[in-house]
Parts: C-alpha cells; structure tokens; sequence
C-alpha cells in the first residue's frame, strides 16, 4: 500500500539528530582496532548440534548447556515447533535437533514443552521424515540404522575432476562439510552419549521397519536416477579395496588438516568444524592433539554466553561487519572510524594463498578478503567488492595496492555466464543439488544478481565503464536476470528488496539512465511494496510460496534497503522516500539504535536462514545520511556504488 503523495519531507534537524544518534550507537560498538562484530544469529539448529556434539564427545558443561536451554526454549515456536527464522512455520527437522538437545540437557519428555514439540514431529511425519543432515546426527547417536543416511564414500577423495561428482563442482560450504563427514560415513562412529539418551518416541515408524529413507518427491527427473544410483552402490560398497579406502581417509584428513585455519576452523562455518572435531575424535586422535585442540577451540569460539543464556553461531561476520558499518560512517561523515576500520581491513587482505577458488582461475592473482577473521582458503567474493569500495572511497594512496589486488581479483572470479558467485567460478552444476545427499538443494554456488551487483558497482567506482567486456556481460546478464514484475531476486538477503536495492546501485554506479526501463519498472515495484506505515518488509517464506517483497510488519533494514534502492534509481524527491525516512525515524530507540526481530537475511534459501544483528543499526544510518547528503548537495545523483 502506497503512503500518501503529499507528505512533506522530514525536518532537517529532526534528521542530523536522528543520524547523530545512529552514528554515536554504531560508533560505540567499534573495537579498539577499528573493526566491528555484531552476533550472527540462526535457527536452533547449531545449539541444539553443539549440545549434542558435547554428548557425542562426553564434554558436557551443565552450565552452559543450561544457558543454551535458556534459549532454545525461548525461540520454540508456534504448534510446539521450532522454525527456520523469527515466527516462521514450525521445521521438522530443525525440531527433531532442538528435542534431542534438550532431552540431553535434562528436559523430561513428559514436559510441556517437549510434548508440544514430540506432537509437532509426530504430526510432520516423524524423525524418519528428517532431512539428511539431521538423520546423520541421529545415526551417530544410534538412533536410526546408517542406512538411513545416502551413500557417500570416502572414494570421493580419489575422483578424476572430469567424474561427474567432484569436490571441485559443489561450493566450498559443501566441500568442507563434506569432507569430514565423508569419513564418520565411512567408520560409523557411536557417540559415547553418556546419559543415554534416546529419542525413539519422535518416529511413528520404528527406524528398523523404516523400508525407504529416500522417498520423493523428488525436485526433477534427475532424483529418482541418482536414487536408483544409490541402491546400486549401497550393496557394492562393503567390497571397495581397504588399501583405496585407507587412502581415502588419508586424503580427507590432509584436506582438513590444511585449512584447518587455526582458531577460525575448518571453512570457518560451525558444520564443517563440528565434522572435523568428531573426524579426528574417529580416527581415534587424543583430545590433546594439536589438530584436535584446534578444531575444538575453533567451535567454541562461536559461542555467545550471556549471564542467562548462550547460544552457538554458525560462524563470525568481522570482515562483512566492518565494511558495512565504515561504510555507513562514511555516508554519515565520520571520517577518523572510516579510517581506522579500513587500515583494520587492509591488514586482512589475502594476499599469498591461492585457495580451492584458484582450481579454476589458476593464473589470478590472490586479493580478496574472507567473511570471517581468517578464512584464506575460502575468500568471499561479495565481501571483496564492499571492503574494495570502501578502500577507494576513503581516498588514501596508501590502499591503493590492496584495492588493485582486488580488482584483478575479482575481475578473474566472473563465471561464464556474466555473473559473479559468492566463493567460486562457475560453480552451477544445478544436476549436482538432486543427489540424495543434497536433498536441502544448496550443494552449489552459481552466480547471482546480488553479488553480481555488488563486484560491478565496484569495478563502475574504479572507473571501468561499459565498454569494458566484463561490465558489458554482467549487465546481459542482470538484464536477463530481472524478474516480470521489475524485481531481483536476492540469494544473500531477504529477499526481492534486497535483491532490487542491490541492483539499483550497480545500475546508477555505471551510469545507466535513471529512465532506463529496467530502472523504471523496478523503482515502481518498490514503492508498489510500501507499507502503509512508510516502511518495507519482507517475508522469509517469498523464498518459497509468500509474496515478494511484502510482510505483516516493516523492518529497519528492508526499509533502509528500499529507500537506498530509491534514491539510486533517482527517486530521493518522491513522498514514497520521504515516508520511509519518517519511518525510521519514528521507529528508532532513544539510544539510536533499532529493534529488528524478523531475519533478514539468508544462508540457504528455504533451508538457513540468518539474523544479522547489525543490519538493524547499518543500513537505517545509511540510509538516512545518504538522504541527508542527496537533499544537501547539487547533484542528485548517488557518489558510490553501495
């Protein structure tokens, strides 16, 4: 619903108070070095596996895991389940996790919140309707027999890159999960579960009657293929030479063993530090063992513990954290944190190591920076374009170098088809994602507009224009890319204004027309999607069948969003702006900061889903200094990319 046209625009000094606020709560939250790091929240699903990781391990910590009961009752959600995001529909298998967690803690079954939550699954179908990650867990408890789980051996580790299936073809998520996993599916440990907890009450069908773990239906013709694939392995498998099997196991380790990435963990994500912690617990490594110390010290550095809860993140956002907060103190003219957080991110810069992204681009040059504190192996190609941009916009000749490393970088990470990925090039065998293995269809890293958005935006503000090759393909490519109705879709971000909001900028950054009608039907579609209170929102469930780029509430950040998406496309005069600016400062707190208990943001469509905690206090100070700015000075047209 369109607010109404002729409403005024904000004060003036309401607004400088409102962005002073904002800049002082976003400036009290910068550490000493310059950098930021705000919690990254998911779903109960990385708690809930932490606790049972300690009982897999018998490295229970009653305290804390108290703390993390705290929490997950606490976001147990309607109809007795847990869901994937803020007041989403309950999730089987995110449920099944949070049960088990806390039975382990010490939650009787007979509670009410148990009962509540053992309906809910029985209703869903049961634990042996779970997905395959979380039938997994329950196999390394014993609670479902392997053959519950796909085939995956080991001898993966030894296939020829042009095989069909190579590690090389899944993103580099799958790959570090993978790996590890691939050994405890080959040795089929038992968690030493030293309470004894069982959990077969959650499946209506006793799992040893259970005659097909893998039923459909199934997402193309391609699943019942590698279905029947899978059958026909299961019974060979007992007959793979144990010499090759060995070897197998040998080379999953090394591949761990080399970006086990110090403190920050193999692939700096909590799976792929859980597998390598319960990999070399397997293969029968002492507790003191470097490599094991390692891995553990690295999954317990994602705990949050508060004094009457905890919870477990499934990874850090320093580097992401920092660039977006310098660059929304840049919008609102803080020039001394800019500087201090850009001196913090040119140290972290990757600058020697030529990670598994070089497999395919073996003659580019490294010069991208990670997600996380240290993650060399897995640089982040969206997190490049922001912190390049950043470094350029501050003007100082001294970041010169590690701004050129990352456009020669990034100009070497552009897929085929025009677009750029988040970790690798090319990285689209869409076949792959309907193994029975990938039955969450988020094995792959293909292009996407957002991130797409976010390197041309970059390369626009360095100068490259459209006679430039690469800018021309990604055009082509976001042209192609823009849905009927004038949106994007938005694969890191919720989800339609996310994905338009990003888009926008790299159109106006490379000069297109305002008048461009790609520009002009999607600025209609975003004010056509204001609420009626001046704000936009978007659900999580636009992933799957909800409308885009609506919901039953505004949210800070998917406003700010729609409004930098606005006043790219030239808009910064329409009411639709000035609206959205009241919004935000009507709904702000008098400490300058804002609430947002909706997710925003995405790990894997319709699977993961994320809270940024910084999101709520970033975009809005953007946001609104850059209106500031825009109304202030004698072009209207927007300076930088992002």
């Amino acid at each position: 619903m369109m607010p109404s046209e002729t409403l005024t625009r904000p004060e003036t000094d309401t607004l400088q108070t409102s962005i002073d606020a904002a800049k002082a709560a976003l400036l009290s939250r910068q550490a000493a070095d310059g950098h930021w790091l705000f919690e990254l929240e998911a779903d109960a699903t990385i708690p809930a596996e932490y606790v049972l990781l300690e009982h897999y391990l018998d490295r229970i910590e009653p305290e804390l895991e108290a703390k993390i009961g705290v929490y997950l009752r606490g976001i147990q959600g309607r109809e007795g389940g847990w869901p994937l995001f803020y007041d989403g529909a309950p999730d089987l298998s995110v449920t099944v996790k949070a049960y088990f967690a806390l039975k382990a803690i010490g939650d009787s079954a007979d509670a009410p919140h148990m009962v509540r939550a053992r309906e809910c699954i029985l209703r869903m179908g049961g634990a042996e309707r779970s997905n395959v990650f979380c039938r997994v867990q329950l196999a390394l408890f014993g609670q479902v027999p392997w053959r519950a789980t796909p085939v995956m051996p080991v001898e993966i580790m030894h296939l020829p890159r042009w095989f069909f299936f190579h590690l090389s073809k899944v993103s580099y998520w799958s790959r570090t999960v993978m790996v590890p996993l691939l050994v405890l599916m080959a040795l089929r440990p038992q968690a030493r579960n030293p309470r004894g907890i069982s959990v077969q009450e959650l499946f209506c069908t006793p799992p040893e009657q259970v005659k097909d773990w893998f039923r459909g239906p199934y997402r193309s013709a391609w699943g019942p293929v590698f279905r029947r694939l899978d059958s026909v392995l299961r019974p060979i498998m007992p007959f793979f030479p144990l010499r090759s099997r060995r070897s197998a196991v040998e080379a999953a380790v090394q591949f761990t063993v080399e970006r086990l990435n110090g403190e920050d963990g193999l692939g700096a994500i909590y799976p792929a530090m859980a597998n390598s912690v319960m990999m070399f617990d397997a293969l029968g490594y002492p507790a003191d063992h470097p490599d094991a110390v390692t891995a553990w010290g690295a999954v317990r550095k994602l705990l949050v513990v508060k004094p009457d809860r905890a919870y477990c993140q499934p990874c850090l956002s320093p580097i992401w954290d920092t660039g977006l907060a310098a660059h929304a103190l840049a919008e609102a003219g803080d020039a001394e944190s800019v500087e201090a957080a850009s001196d913090w991110l040119v140290s972290r810069q990757i600058t020697t190591l030529k990670g598994d992204w070089a497999l395919k681009v073996p003659d580019v040059a490294p010069g991208g920076w990670a997600f996380q504190y240290e993650n060399a192996h897995y640089p982040d190609v969206d997190d490049t374009a922001v912190v390049a941009m950043l470094l350029h916009r501050s003007r100082e000749p001294g970041h010169a170098p590690a701004i050129e490393r990352a456009r020669t970088w990034i100009l070497g990470m552009q897929s085929r088809n025009g677009g750029w990925g988040a970790f690798d090039v090319d990285n689209d065998y869409q076949f792959l994602n309907h193994i029975p293995f990938a039955d969450h269809g988020a094995l792959l890293d293909p292009p996407t507009v957002d991130v797409t958005a976010r390197c041309m935006s970059f390369l626009a503000q360095l100068g490259h224009t459209m006679q430039d090759p690469a800018m021309a393909r990604g055009l082509a490519y976001i042209r192609r890319e823009q849905e009927p109705d004038g949106s994007w879709f938005g694969r890191w971000g919720t989800n339609y204004i996310y994905g338009t909001w990003s888009t926008l900028c790299a159109l106006n950054a490379i000069g297109l027309s305002h008048d461009d009608p790609a520009i002009r039907r999607a600025a209609s579609w975003l004010m056509s999607r204001q609420r009626s209170d001046g704000g936009w929102g978007e659900d999580e469930e636009s992933y799957a069948n909800a409308p885009a780029g609506q919901y039953k509430q505004s949210t800070p950040s998917q406003t700010a969003w729609a409004l930098l998406g606005l006043m790219a496309a030239g808009e910064v005069n329409h009411p639709a702006v000035a609206q959205g600016i009241e919004y935000l400062q009507r709904t702000q707190r008098t400490d300058g900061e804002w609430d947002e208990l909706p997710y925003t943001a995405v790990g894997f469509p319709r699977v993961f889903y994320l809270r940024y905690h910084g999101y709520r206090l970033f975009f809005p100070l953007m946001a609104m200094a850059r209106y500031r700015n825009l109304l202030s000075g004698n072009d209207r047209r927007v300076a930088f990319g992002f």
